[in-house]
């Protein structure tokens, strides 16, 4: 049975500011879906810039994944922490959701014990977008 849907789009170049701040990429993404640059001076900021759009198509995405999870599940972001979620690439490259503790209560709260989540990105120059659909056994829900 379907418990819910959720469906978001986001404007990449709105993330060029979150991906010039660490401190904001730490509080709104998990560790599984950071991108580190390795260097640092003039050279993280040469590296930077090539990687720009990049990084910002990467944080766009997965920030609509985690808005349309939010409308899937029916809370927003009440009782969510952003960094206590995430996507990752499984190993044949699909989106999938990784939980914390936190977030698996609030699954398990919301959705009972047993539940599918599905979560599909993309994005294309100016626009990242993402659905979900949650699944759940019992009709009881």
């Amino acid at each position: 049975m379907i418990f819910g849907i959720g469906t978001d789009i986001a404007k990449v170049s709105r993330f060029e500011k979150w991906v010039r701040n660490p401190g904001i990429i730490r509080r709104f993404f998990n560790e599984c879906e950071t991108v580190e640059i390795a260097a640092s001076g003039e050279e993280y900021e040469r590296l930077l810039e090539k990687k720009l759009h990049f990084l910002c198509e990467h944080y766009a995405s997965r920030f609509a994944a985690k808005e349309a999870f939010s409308k899937a599940l029916g809370t927003g972001f009440v009782g969510l922490e952003l960094s206590d979620f995430g996507i990752k690439k499984n190993e044949c490259g699909k989106p999938e959701f990784v939980f914390g503790e936190k977030t698996l209560s609030l699954i398990k709260e919301k959705c009972g014990n047993s539940c599918k989540i599905f979560v599909s990105i993309s994005h294309e120059k100016e626009y990242a977008i993402s659905y979900v659909i949650i699944e759940t056994e019992a009709e009881s829900v």
